[in-house]
């Protein structure tokens, strides 16, 4: 048996009962796939092994694979496969090593316990996203993760400074930005990683026009392998470390990480604005952005009633008394009674250390949207002068997935469509569109969007019957219909979340052949045996993700 001959040589923990495997078989997606076995490894020597043991089976013929899984909360079906799953969060979660400007820390570590280290020394990793109270640090690299604060920080691939992965050859690797001088170092050795580098490099060279091209006009992407990421000539920087970052552990099992730190700010002010019209969302981005928010956030009329009919559910993930935070639900209570609610909550986050001078910026912001109310009629702003009043409004953007995954009975979340992006001022001609798409199928779904404004980044999750399987049809033809609209305004199919399961068949769509083609080849000079997480970025089917959709009930 498989298990017997991983524990010849596995210091770790090997596991294929039925209750584990089931466990590992989903994550947040609407996919179930079923691994042989889920292996927990203690150390990097475990890695070595496992991956040299799997190469020595590759070699002889025998169909078997990698897939490394932190935390398991990919809404793409990512972390999912029929081989071994190698989970990180038991052993490798160990936060290393934390200075005035960076953190090493391990794949397994979850982000929650590294953000109490971080605030407590005054720092800050801004990526990450709003799943943070659940996801491992392994997920979001492995992701390239966003969220709030991407609007004013970026993405997880501007603070990935160092890393370290066991690849194809059984070894592990340290991945750092290059000097040319470096690079030039490097084209030079012998091995598996001089041939790695001097194989991207020449694919890079060779393609750089057709490469730079193929870079989505947004201001986030997390589809397809980045390749035009890697070459900085500017500033004579070779990183491979940015092609590594967002490829679903297909090129290798990621051992270490070392993340660049802000410093964090002392103070928070929100407006919450209340509109009527989705036309206007663009322009309100407009007239916030001089601001320099930290955050533009947002929720629409659906997830509000969804978090006013689960409150109790809210105040749950909120500290405080229950009476009084119950009491702070009385105004959207009574908007929903009245059917007066807006048709989006628009969060506009402000930060600094002075708090005298942020609360001068509330004023002056919340007089800019005032004036912008008075020609723009359904508009209304509310500044909260007091951060513990913020605490319900971030909770219910935050925890609007969660709420819905874990509430609801009959329908089944269907994260498919729930990332695209445009750019901002696309966004009043692009929202209707959605909306009239699915609103053609309001028979078999109801939906809600949450999302990032100030991206043009949005968040539909469709609640849906699985278990039947016309439904279940659905949603390859919803997904062609709401993707050939975002290729139609030069978006991509995913910002934040990646394509896994769901979304890999539709990269040549958004890419064309040849991009597609230097995707596959970029996959097989990393990975050339095919051991790491197939079918995911690259080589997807879309009849097999298909066939395992599963209801999440």
């Amino acid at each position: 048996m498989l298990t017997d001959e991983i524990k010849e040589f596995f210091h770790g923990d090997v596991a294929a009962d039925d209750a584990s495997l089931a466990t590992y078989s989903r994550d947040y997606s609407v996919f179930k796939v079923r691994p042989e076995v889920v292996v927990f490894p203690k150390d990097v020597e475990d890695l070595k092994n496992l991956v040299r043991f799997v190469e020595k089976k590759k070699a002889a013929g025998e169909n078997i694979s990698l897939t490394g899984r932190s935390a398991g909360t990919d809404m793409t079906g990512g972390p999912l496969s029929t081989g071994i799953i190698v989970s990180f969060t038991k052993y490798f979660n160990h936060i290393k090593e934390i200075s005035s400007d960076r953190v090493t820390v391990e794949p397994g570590v979850y982000f929650r316990d590294l953000e109490k280290e971080l605030t407590a020394k005054g720092l800050l990793y801004p990526a990450f996203p709003a799943s943070k109270d659940l996801c491992a640090i392994g997920g979001m690299v492995n992701n390239n993760s966003g969220g709030e604060k991407t609007l004013a920080y970026g993405k997880t691939e501007n603070y990935v400074r160092e890393l370290k992965i066991v690849m194809g050859d059984g070894e592990e690797h340290t991945i750092k930005p290059l000097s040319d001088a470096e690079l030039a170092a490097k084209l030079a050795e012998q091995g598996f990683e001089g041939d790695l580098y001097r194989k991207i490099h020449a694919l890079i060279t060779s393609h750089e026009d057709e490469i730079r091209k193929a870079k989505p006009d947004v201001s986030k992407n997390s589809a397809g392998y980045y390749l035009w990421n890697v070459w900085d000539k500017e500033r004579g920087i070779f990183d491979l470390t940015r092609l590594i970052v967002g490829s679903q552990g297909t090129f290798g099992l990621l051992t270490e990480v070392t993340l660049g730190l802000v410093p964090l700010k002392k103070h928070s002010r929100l407006a919450v604005v209340f509109l009527r019209d989705l036309r206007f969302v663009a322009e309100l981005v407009e007239n916030v952005l001089p601001f320099h928010p930290e955050s533009i956030e947002s929720y629409d009329d659906k997830t509000m009633q969804v978090a006013v009919k689960l409150w109790r559910q809210v105040i749950g993930s909120m500290k405080g008394n229950v009476i009084t935070l119950g009491l702070q639900f009385l105004p959207e209570m009574w908007m929903v009674l009245t059917g007066g609610m807006p048709k989006m909550i628009v969060l506009v986050e402000l930060t600094g250390d002075d708090e005298h001078a942020l609360d001068a910026e509330l004023a002056a912001l919340t007089a800019s949207i005032r004036k912008f109310a008075a020609t723009h009629a359904g508009v209304r702003v509310h500044p909260l002068k007091k951060e513990k009043e913020e605490g319900k409004y971030w909770t219910i953007r935050r925890e609007s997935f969660a709420l819905l995954h874990n509430n609801t009975t009959g329908k089944d979340t269907a994260p498919f469509i729930d990332d695209f992006i445009v750019k901002p001022e696309y966004m009043p001609e692009v929202l209707p569109k959605v909306n009239a798409i699915l609103d053609r199928y309001k028979k078999d779904l109801i939906y809600t969007i949450a999302g990032h404004p100030g991206n043009g980044n949005f968040h539909i999750i469709p609640l849906m019957n699985l278990k039947d399987e016309r439904v279940r049809a659905l949603i390859p033809k919803i997904s062609e219909e709401v993707y050939r609209l975002v290729f139609q305004y030069h978006g991509s199919i995913t910002a934040e979340h990646n394509d896994g399961l769901i979304r890999t068949p539709y990269l040549e769509e958004m890419y064309g052949p040849a991009i597609e083609a230097l995707f596959v080849e970029t996959k097989k000079i990393f990975d050339p045996q095919n051991i790491f997480n197939p079918g995911k970025k690259v080589n997807g089917n879309l009849q097999y993700s298909i066939e395992h959709i599963a209801p999440t009930q």
